[in-house]
């Protein structure tokens, strides 16, 4: 009877530690946090959709559970071959440009065109890949109506041809804590400055 009840207790062990311990919030994307305190988005912020998100750790959100924080945002797909990689390289630059105390008010939001390929798994591996910070770094996929509906409102254009590859617009978004659109800059490679300047202004840190 007591080896019996060793082996249970010996099985038990096993089972809970094979289940993950909750995150902390600090350990989780900007999505996936505790939302801010927030009563109602304006008329011009993105945080009117309804849509409803998936982000690269699976958990289902929608966006205005960014709400409270200026959102840098690019739309990019994972195996793009040129464009995206330059894309999201230019806001890691951004990300390495801001002085902390500007970057500790942040985030970074990449969302996907490719809604087959672009899985919350693959986004994950992404991520890893590129070296997205945890803390300051959303990834999310969505349908393929509601990636069409925020790049609508984004400005951006996006095409899928026959090799799976997409014509797109390259274009970066800053988002004000209401999911405003107060800044844009459009092509590749340019000048961050006024990036930089626009989210300076944002955080408060150009008043100084």
């Amino acid at each position: 009877m007591k080896l019996l009840l060793f082996l249970i207790a010996l099985q038990a062990s096993a089972l809970a530690a094979d289940i993950p311990s909750p995150k902390k919030d600090a350990e989780l994307p900007p999505c996936c946090r505790a939302p801010l305190a927030a009563g109602k988005p304006t008329d011009r912020s993105l945080y009117q959709l309804d849509s409803t998100w998936t982000s690269d750790v699976g958990r289902k959100v929608k966006l205005s559970v960014l709400r409270g924080r200026p959102q840098i945002l690019a739309m990019f797909f994972t195996h793009c071959e040129y464009a995206c990689p330059i894309l999201v390289n230019e806001m890691k630059k951004l990300e390495a440009k801001l002085p902390a105390d500007v970057l500790a008010k942040v985030d970074f939001l990449l969302v996907s065109f490719d809604t087959k390929r672009d899985t919350p798994a693959v986004l994950t591996v992404y991520r890893k890949k590129e070296n997205l910070a945890t803390k300051r770094w959303t990834l999310l996929r969505g349908e393929a109506d509601d990636v069409r509906e925020l790049a609508a409102l984004l400005g951006v254009n996006y095409a899928a041809d026959s090799r799976g590859q997409f014509a797109h617009s390259n274009l970066i978004t800053v988002l004000n804590a209401e999911g405003e659109i107060v800044f844009q800059e459009a092509g590749l490679q340019q000048d961050l400055a006024p990036l930089v300047t626009a989210i300076g202004k944002l955080t408060g840190a150009a008043e100084r």
